[in-house]
């Protein structure tokens, strides 16, 4: 992949920056977002030389017009990095602040392997009277969610001529923000699709998408969602509401902790861990990914013990609010 074209005063450090980042370990895909962005703001600032002032750095914090509060926080932590990098070089540069992030007090729901096996129990014994395909293709879809962390509607997104079954993997389409990306399915999930595709494969088109409703169409997620609470009654799994879940996306969370949680304790550095679980889960940076990293630890005390020095480090310091 060609690296982006950078146009301000600091260009020539951004691709230094690029390749201390890839040497550390990192995809230096994490990165270009931010950079094009602080490389934009820099030649609208028209700032010719490599100075960053601080009002420079005043106007660089502001948060734009429509620019959520995740997004403007990754913007600005990720860039302090940066700035840093070329404060230890010698450039005269005003370091920005943290922006303090300060999540609510939502948790997603990790399931137990118990209520894992119990719901589970619930999408294979289902039997639906209006659409028999979905004995069929709830047990499928519902274990790619859980399994590879998927987006609802990248599942929901993915066509007859995404997947491949002799190597087990499905390209990921219709993705947030346009990152197209592809999974890897286990031998028993493939198994599974390879079963799936031998009853309905035959009746579609390549580009027609392989999870549908009675007439052929692409299933929508307000049935996905209806489904879900079912099976979290049948499995007697507590659906509070209101936004608390247990989610559909929660199954997302579920796999992000599990999967760091076994890298970390296959011996994986947490500096190769991190890019790995950031790739697979279609963020855009690795910044996108902290919300799972810290989720891990505050689960797993021993992998905070072991690793919380080294998260702050790389996401920036945040303040721990008992809710």
């Amino acid at each position: 992949m060609s690296r982006p074209l950078f146009n301000s005063s600091f260009a020539d450090e951004m691709y230094h920056y690029l390749d201390d980042r890839e040497a550390s370990g990192f995809k230096e895909t994490s990165f270009y977002c931010i950079l094009r962005k602080f490389d934009r703001f820099c030649c609208k600032e028209n700032i010719n030389e490599p100075v960053f002032t601080t009002e420079n750095a005043a106007h660089w914090l502001k948060k734009e017009i429509g620019e959520a509060v995740t997004s403007h926080y990754s913007r600005i932590n990720a860039s302090k990095q940066f700035l840093i990098y070329l404060s230890k070089k010698g450039y005269t540069v005003f370091v920005v602040r943290d922006i303090r992030y300060r999540p609510t007090d939502f948790q997603p729901h990790i399931y137990t392997d118990d209520e894992c096996i119990r719901y589970f129990i619930a999408v294979d014994t289902y039997i639906s009277s209006k659409n028999k395909k979905n004995n069929i293709q709830y047990p499928l879809l519902f274990r790619i969610l859980y399994s590879c962390g998927t987006r609802l509607n990248e599942t929901l997104g993915i066509r007859k001529q995404d997947v491949d079954l002799q190597d087990g993997i499905v390209k990921l389409f219709e993705t947030k923000n346009n990152c197209e990306r592809y999974i890897v399915l286990g031998n028993e999930l493939n198994d599974l699709m390879k079963q799936f595709a031998d009853k309905c494969f035959y009746m579609l088109t390549d580009d027609d998408y392989i999870f549908t409703n009675t007439v052929g169409k692409r299933i929508d997620g307000k049935t996905i969602y209806n489904a879900h609470r079912l099976f979290l009654k049948r499995a007697g799994i507590p659906y509070i509401g209101g936004g608390n879940g247990p989610r559909i996306h929660d199954f997302r969370h579920h796999m992000a902790v599990k999967s760091f949680k076994q890298m970390i304790d296959s011996g994986l550095d947490m500096y190769v861990a991190l890019p790995i679980l950031s790739t697979y889960l279609g963020h855009k940076t690795i910044f996108a990914t902290e919300r799972y990293i810290r989720l891990t630890m505050q689960i797993y005390p021993y992998i905070e013990e072991k690793f919380h020095k080294s998260v702050d480090c790389i996401f920036g310091g945040i303040e721990n609010e008992d809710n």
